[in-house]
């Protein structure tokens, strides 16, 4: 039985493709590249800060661009960042059901806390991950769900994974973990089947028709 999910963030919990796309484009101008649109990143988000910069501002040293972006992301990423369909009525309805909740992301760990803060759902979460509390291993290494598994004190046979791109999928079979899909993230529907996952949901509230109550 399910007793704990644990969730991706860009594409999965926010909608935070503008404000990804702002600081992108922030870190190609300074380094004298021209803007690109948000469907051109996109398919970049999910690897990583140091994957995306290497990809598409590959004139610049990785560190500096890196810098640039942060410093850059701080200012606008609690006005472009939103939750995604039917996230801020089913994680807080899931806590409820007595579900072990976490988040585990590539995004810079402070970064993803803060934006779970500024989206209301901090409360519904028991633990916040990213590659810096393990030892800078990101997705698709399995760590970081493996650390989410301990620290909501449930094995993988009791937990589900929930992403929206083909990482994600690699990340749970990796660790033992179902991996269920929801549309509309970082990638289309064909890209989505292609990385074969456990279930592709029609929507994030779908979770609501899966997931029981549980008790603790």
């Amino acid at each position: 039985m399910i007793r704990a999910a644990l969730f991706d963030f860009d594409g999965t919990l926010a909608d935070s493709f503008a404000a990804i796309t702002a600081s992108t484009n922030h870190v190609r101008e300074s380094f004298g590249l021209p803007a690109l649109s948000e469907a051109e990143i996109r398919g970049h988000v999910g690897l990583g800060l140091v994957h995306l910069l290497r990809a598409l501002v590959p004139n610049a040293p990785v560190e500096e661009a890196i810098a640039r972006y942060r410093t850059h992301h701080q200012t606008i990423m609690f006005t472009l960042t939103r939750p995604m369909p039917g996230v801020a009525k089913t994680i807080p309805e899931l806590a409820r059901r007595g579900l072990r909740l976490g988040v585990c992301s590539n995004k810079r760990v402070e970064f993803t806390r803060q934006l779970v803060q500024s989206l209301g759902l901090a409360a519904d979460f028991e633990c916040v991950l990213g590659p810096e509390d393990v030892g800078g291993r990101a997705k698709p290494d399995p760590a970081m769900l493996l650390e989410g598994i301990k620290r909501l004190g449930v094995s993988a046979s009791q937990t589900v994974y929930v992403g929206d791109m083909d990482v994600d999928v690699q990340t749970g079979k990796a660790a033992g973990v179902p991996v269920w899909l929801v549309p509309g993230g970082a990638v289309g529907l064909e890209e989505a089947l292609a990385a074969c996952p456990d279930k592709l949901l029609t929507g994030f509230d779908q979770l609501l028709d899966l997931l029981p109550e549980v008790s603790r």
